[in-house]
């Protein structure tokens, strides 16, 4: 593996050593700067394969499912293939889809094939890998809903290809499936199955540039062969939630042709004119190709879930029409942070279709989306993301009906489950009545969610609600412990949890979720200042705070492998630290989140194959690396306040939208010159360390002069966020 790895950083060395020391004009390819492996490897949990951003379809290589590291069906450790798979996810820490897998076989009982990462050729929207046995060039594209396959054969003999409906990925496990020939090039059929997504369907209409006939299998594993292989075979596969004819509409619309070559380019334009978005100046080609990448990740989901006819499966399993894009993989516990505030900015088309989203999601399950996939209320993870990330769109102005989005929220956070009948009861979530524990996470997570309906609530003029969401937003405090700083664990009687060890995290067992008590003090970022006066002054509060990236402790052998990425007990693998750093800017004092930021930016990414420092998250580990390498970060999870850091690119230049751009400069920026001295914005001195989301959307340029020592810039309070 070290010399297969080696030889790939030469290798893209190689490729790129072209766009050393220049800058990302408009006419550059972008895809270029992507590479495809970062997070492959390690616990990165990425998608390998071919698709095209916010896509249905990611077709790409699927292996035996061998662990937790084998989540999107790809683990860079691995040389054994099943199949080509049109459904993936990318960085969950849960495993699912692998939907319709098609593999070219050399006998019909053949289950498997050898491969070589050497003979793997990525770029974003294209696959490719030649295979010994069968000897074979296998060659993927693919569109939003379909896949296209292009199998180039050594001899002419006939040619074999398993489609097997069986298997999936890991957790994933089929309940009913069937094909159907219809024509001598036409193979239709449904795989029906349950796994993280409780009740999945997904049918496909597979057409064939040769005629083939079944020579093997049975119901759910069928064996075609092609009478004759000298040209290329290639296979068309449209998918949908919807039906077998919505399959084939979906194929006829999006791959009209026969054109490989043709559909692979649109998706190399579709990746540019996305990763586009954000063009950014610098001579380090290694920070080029990770920012890039984070890019690509960042618009794996969340994922197209409408057809070209506009209909689209349900929350409550039927079917239903609409005039918006659904979507779908909606990762919120993690997203919410970073990769939807980022979208809000360079991707403000979209946004209003996403809240038409998730108004239907509650109109269809009566709440809002916690963790959705292939259209299932998972409910995995904690809180009322969809809360959140909703709040955040009726705020930025992205919602046209905004009662009918305050209907939803309210009513998600009024609902008798996961903890909210004794949050409603108690104030809070008493750690001795709840049986599933985590009751801190889950209270801090209520907490700020209900901070963005409070928000809403006062925009439209719904005093009592506002007040009363207000209200629950402070549950914090209830589980501060002013003798040890901590959040804790509270019983019914209002008595902190014995005993109590600050380091230690047992997984799915403590108070907390993927975390202890050291990661959990800081999960109030919509009332920073609030939680500052528990601590009884600033110094108290920054000298706990200093103490985190610096203090090391043993957090058991039951603590969840999510806890990685450590700078002390910092924990960046995971999201609920991602905000924490941005909190000296609070209190005065940015200098030291510059320091931190450039840490965690220079050492927690990597252009490698164990690139990440988590699990990827549908998004958010990039999204974090995005938004920080251009100096802002939204802290508080609704309204769109962007906390200033520290930029490590020269210049990026930002397509908000509406023929406008945002750009931001950092003047004599350098390793060592990481701590904002001035700023000014459209050319006028700007004081605050923070930017509204408004001054983003409505375009301008934004300029960092940087220097290598700390400045009293941001330190004045009428400057702090």
């Amino acid at each position: 593996m070290k010399l297969l790895k080696k030889a790939f950083i030469c290798a893209t060395a190689v490729l790129c050593l072209a766009a050393c020391g220049q800058s990302t004009s408009d006419s550059q390819d972008l895809t270029q700067y992507v590479n495809p492996y970062i997070g492959t490897g390690g616990h990165g949990h990425v998608f390998l394969g071919a698709n095209v951003p916010f896509g249905f379809v990611q077709l790409g290589p699927t292996e035996p499912t061998r662990g937790w590291d084998w989540c999107s069906g790809y683990h860079y450790s691995d040389s054994v293939l099943i199949g080509f798979g049109h459904t993936h996810l990318s960085g969950t820490g849960i495993g699912d889809l692998g939907d319709v897998t098609l593999l070219p076989v050399a006998a019909a009982d053949q289950d498997s094939v050898m491969f070589s990462h050497s003979d793997e050729t990525v770029t974003p929207g294209y696959y490719a890998l030649n295979l010994k046995d069968p000897n074979v060039k296998v060659e993927l594209t693919a569109t939003k809903r379909a896949g296209f396959h292009r199998y180039t054969f050594a001899d002419s003999k006939e040619a074999l290809f398993k489609l097997d409906l069986k298997q999936g990925i890991g957790w994933d496990h089929v309940k009913d499936c069937s094909f159907k020939q219809e024509s001598e090039t036409l193979v239709t059929g449904c795989r029906l199955s349950e796994g993280w997504a409780k009740s999945q369907q997904i049918y496909f209409a597979a057409e064939f540039s040769k005629p083939v006939k079944q020579v093997g299998g049975d119901d759910s594993i069928s064996v075609w062969q092609v009478a004759e292989a000298s040209e290329p075979v290639l296979v068309k596969v449209g998918l949908s939630a919807v039906s077998v004819e919505n399959a084939k509409e979906n194929l006829k619309a999006e791959i009209p042709a026969w054109d490989f070559d043709g559909t692979v380019a649109a998706a190399k334009q579709a990746w540019n004119d996305e990763l586009g978005k954000i063009r950014i100046e610098t001579t380090d080609s290694t920070e080029r190709r990770i920012f890039y990448t984070a890019m690509y990740h960042s618009m794996t989901a969340p994922s197209t879930f409408s057809d070209v006819n506009g209909e689209y499966r349900g929350a409550d399993g039927e079917v239903h029409k609409g005039d918006f894009t659904n979507y779908t993989t909606l990762s919120l516990w993690d997203t919410y942070r970073a990769a939807m505030p980022l979208m809000t900015i360079i991707h403000p088309e979209k946004m209003a279709d996403m809240a038409k989203t998730f108004v239907n999601i509650y109109k269809q399950q009566g709440k809002l989306p916690v963790w959705h996939l292939v259209g299932n209320e998972t409910d995995c993870m904690v809180g009322n993301p969809g809360v959140v990330v909703l709040a955040d769109l009726v705020l930025k102005g992205f919602v046209e009906n905004k009662e009918e989005a305050y209907e939803a929220l309210k009513a998600s956070a009024m609902r008798d489950e996961r903890g909210i009948d004794l949050l409603k009861k108690y104030g809070y979530l008493p750690c001795d009545l709840d049986p599933t524990f985590e009751t801190v996470a889950k209270g801090l997570e209520y907490a700020l969610a209900d901070a963005g309906i409070a928000k809403v609530a006062k925009e439209l003029g719904h005093e009592d609600d506002y007040k009363y969401f207000s209200e629950r937003s402070q549950l914090y405090r209830k589980h501060f412990d002013k003798a040890t700083g901590f959040m804790r664990g509270v019983n019914a009687k209002g008595e902190f949890r014995v005993p109590f060890d600050p380091f230690n995290a047992i997984h799915r067992q403590d108070d907390y979720t993927e975390g202890n008590a050291w990661q959990y003090a800081w999960l109030v970022p919509h009332d920073v200042h609030g939680l500052v006066s528990c601590f009884g002054s600033e110094e108290r509060f920054v000298a706990k705070l200093d103490s985190l990236f610096i203090v090391s402790g043993d957090m058991g052998a039951e603590a969840s492998p999510d806890i990685s990425g450590l700078i002390g007990q910092y924990a960046h693998g995971n999201e609920p630290s991602h905000h924490i750093i941005y909190m000296y800017n609070y209190v005065g004092q940015p200098w030291k989140a510059a320091d931190l930021l450039r840490q965690t930016l220079s050492t927690m990414y990597k252009d490698d194959f164990d690139g990440l420092s988590g699990n990827e998250d549908v998004g958010q580990m990039s999204a974090w690396y995005i938004l920080s390498s251009l100096g802002l970060y939204q802290v508080e999870p609704e309204g769109g306040k962007f906390v200033f850091g520290s930029p490590i690119f020269d210049k990026a230049t930002l397509n908000v939208g509406g023929g406008k751009t945002f750009v931001i400069e950092a003047a004599n920026n350098s390793k060592t010159n990481k701590y904002i001295q001035s700023v000014t914005l459209d050319g006028k001195e700007y004081t605050k360390s923070y930017i509204d989301f408004k001054d983003i959307q409505k375009g301008g340029k934004l300029v960092f002069t940087m220097g290598d020592k700390p400045s009293k810039f941001g330190t004045q309070e009428a400057d702090r966020p």
